[in-house]
């Protein structure tokens, strides 16, 4: 029995690739386990992963230890059917076809885990109706994999 393709590609960007961008590929991953490709990348990545992320993260039950924040690049954008933005302002190439989303949410960057919780509960919900959405899409048709060949 061979594996199923992935439904879709995600992309989570914000500027460090160290907080929200990193909770969100971890939850995505977690939640959707293979069936959804997931990337994560920064407009100018840091040098790790948000500790306080990282403790936050852990408390729920996905490990994001593991992580390093990588660079945002075209060809990223362009392999992935979502794009999901959070804070990153201009910095993320656009391409015709792929699905955009913002998300406004808090940086936790400077900030303890009390602090971090909240992002992360944030997070969570906006990955659980991702995966609806991406869900949703697959089953009519739309999953995205011909808006690039993939």
């Amino acid at each position: 029995m061979t594996a199923a393709a992935p439904l879709a590609s995600v992309l989570f960007v914000c500027v460090h690739n160290a907080g929200r961008s990193q909770m969100a590929a971890g939850f995505l991953t977690h939640l959707a386990g293979d069936r959804i490709e997931v990337r994560s990348a920064g407009s100018a990545p840091g040098r790790e992963v948000n500790p306080a992320a990282v403790a936050a993260m852990a408390e729920v039950g996905v490990d994001i230890s593991g992580q390093q924040p990588k660079v945002l690049t075209a060809e990223a954008v362009q392999s992935s059917d979502y794009v999901i933005t959070m804070g990153c302002g201009d910095a993320c190439p656009y391409f015709p076809g792929r699905h955009y989303r913002d998300w406004t949410l808090d940086d936790p960057a400077g900030q303890g885990v009390e602090a971090v919780r909240p992002i992360r509960d944030a997070v969570k919900t906006l990955i659980e109706d991702l995966i609806a959405e991406i869900d949703a899409n697959a089953a009519a048709g739309q999953d995205g994999h011909g808006l690039h060949g993939g």
